[in-house]
């Protein structure tokens, strides 16, 4: 079984002087010496070290007081998610599943070991409340396999307590350099056990920092790779159903896809066109309970505003049974589609669309021209269809065609977010512009869904000899707000229009 803890510390360089004074530390009461533990862990990777190219370390680790199995996954710098799991002989398999996307069908082999003695001191308050560990650790890095480097250095851990303030960790890191003390150059151990190490006559040259974007092809493909990395960043989070990962991972699938249709002049779709009949395949599949969920968060939060008297019958009762008799998936179908051949698939096709795209003529463009061109066209498709619901009675009509607009919107939303490097203020204006309209529609939409909703629900209660007039009394609320939508949308639109100028 794993478990999860937040890590948050600062790496420091270190001689061998040992630790500075921190008693003069803001918050300070006592520094606690904990002694010396010695460390013996064993880093695992694939053969070309994927894991470390994405900054996240798998150790097997021996001594101290959390030995066992560990996977780090970086969150923000100095920010990484720590998961444990017990000690065991192989690769516990919990673990291995937060890094299927990562790893895919290639074969983990240890590849580093580390010992190290680590002289620990505690920072504790007035009351005697951890703030801090620090450690002094003396690094021995043995690199494994055929023909492996040996290195050894010091360097400084500072480790911020269970649910302390981060900005005590920049009162500690003051102390230090006034001390003198250095952060560390490598964000990990790992990372720089793997620098020493490497054979002189293997060693890679430092990868030269990304080029900024120039042609219309680099702005697409930088915002593509940022989808395609978002997907891989989130994988683990949606494994262990972290808040909010699942509409994440689909709002970047959705942008890719999007991007894929608006910059067709840009990227062939007679290549992107079946990976982004793909990507709606997996957001379906992270979407099959989201959307009931939001329906049914919607319509429950409209039942709690009522007022008791308007609240006839077992309407909580009637709404849970609805909602778990529409609800399609399950966490562990989702587990199943993650670890499948097809979405394993979908990922090996996106890595190789960004090593090797299917750039157009116009991808040589200027993007001041071939970006805003694609995303004109997007916006007067927007313009096209809002028109023409301002011109339609209220209605099934006018719901159907909003709902075209918003897709539309966020389209063009998502466009403009791919053209804001190269565009500046006008991209940046049209993208909160977009986003509010599509805001505005998505609430109208919601509206609808709803509405039908309650007409099965209604259904459904009168089957069962139940009073359906709370679901009236919800379905006339929910009608005077798509009304109050439909009023505000001329303002709104007026606004987008005089906003960019049009």
């Amino acid at each position: 079984m794993a478990d999860t803890k937040r890590e948050i510390e600062r790496k420091y360089e270190s001689d061998d002087s040992g630790l500075p004074d921190l008693t003069g530390v803001a918050g300070v009461a006592a520094v606690v010496d904990k002694g010396v533990a010695h460390l013996d862990a064993t880093y695992y990777d694939t053969p070309d070290e994927r894991l470390a190219a994405a900054s996240i370390t798998l150790r097997r680790r021996l001594g101290g007081s959390d030995a066992g199995w560990h996977l780090k996954l970086p969150v923000a710098p100095g920010v990484r998610d720590e998961v444990h799991a017990p000690l065991s002989a192989t690769v516990p398999r919990s673990l291995v599943a937060l890094i299927r996307a990562r790893i895919r069908d290639a074969e983990l082999l240890p590849v580093m070991r580390l010992r190290s003695d680590r002289d620990v001191r505690d920072l504790v308050d007035a009351e005697g409340r951890l703030l801090a560990e620090v450690s002094v650790d003396a690094v021995r890095a043995e690199r494994l396999g055929g023909d492996g480097g040996t290195a050894q250095w010091t360097e400084m851990e500072v480790e911020l307590a269970d649910d302390g303030d981060p900005a005590f960790l920049d009162k500690v890191d003051k102390r230090l350099r006034k001390a003198g003390v250095r952060p560390a150059k490598s964000a990990s151990k790992l990372a720089r056990a793997l620098a020493e190490t490497e054979p002189r006559k293997k060693r890679k040259k430092q990868r030269p920092a990304a080029p900024e974007p120039v042609t219309a092809g680099d702005h697409v493909l930088a915002y593509v790779r940022e989808q395609r990395d978002a997907i891989l960043e989130l994988d683990p989070a949606v494994r262990q159903d972290a808040y909010d990962s699942v509409h994440r991972m689909r709002v970047a699938t959705r942008r890719m896809r999007s991007s894929f249709r608006s910059y067709s002049k840009v990227l062939d779709r007679a290549v992107t066109d079946p990976i982004g009949e793909e990507l709606k395949w997996l957001a379906g599949e992270l979407g099959v309970d989201r959307d009931q969920e939001v329906l049914t968060e919607r319509i429950t939060a409209a039942v709690d505003e009522l007022p008791r008297t308007l609240v006839v019958g077992p309407v909580r009762t009637r709404l849970r049974t609805w909602a778990h008799a529409r609800r399609g998936g399950s966490r562990r179908r989702l587990i199943a589609v993650l670890d499948g051949k097809r979405y394993l698939q979908l990922l090996e096709t996106l890595d190789a669309l960004v090593a090797d795209p299917p750039l157009l003529e116009a991808a040589a463009g200027k993007p001041e021209k071939v970006l805003a061109k694609a995303v004109r066209k997007d916006f007067g498709k927007v313009a096209k269809l809002v028109e023409q619901a301002l011109g339609e009675p209220a209605g099934h009509d006018r719901d159907l065609v909003l709902h075209e607009a918003r897709k539309k919107a966020k389209r063009t939303r998502y466009a403009a977010e791919a053209a804001v490097p190269a565009l500046g203020g006008p991209a940046s204006a049209l993208v909160k512009s977009a986003k509010a309209l599509q805001n505005l529609l998505g609430d109208h939409q919601d509206s609808v869904m709803a509405r039908e909703a309650l007409r099965e629900i209604a259904a459904q209660a009168q089957g069962a000899g139940e009073s359906a007039f709370t679901y009236g009394v919800l379905y006339g609320r929910e009608e005077q707000r798509a009304a109050t939508d439909e009023a505000e949308l001329p303002g709104l639109w007026a606004e987008v229009k005089g906003g960019l100028g049009s």
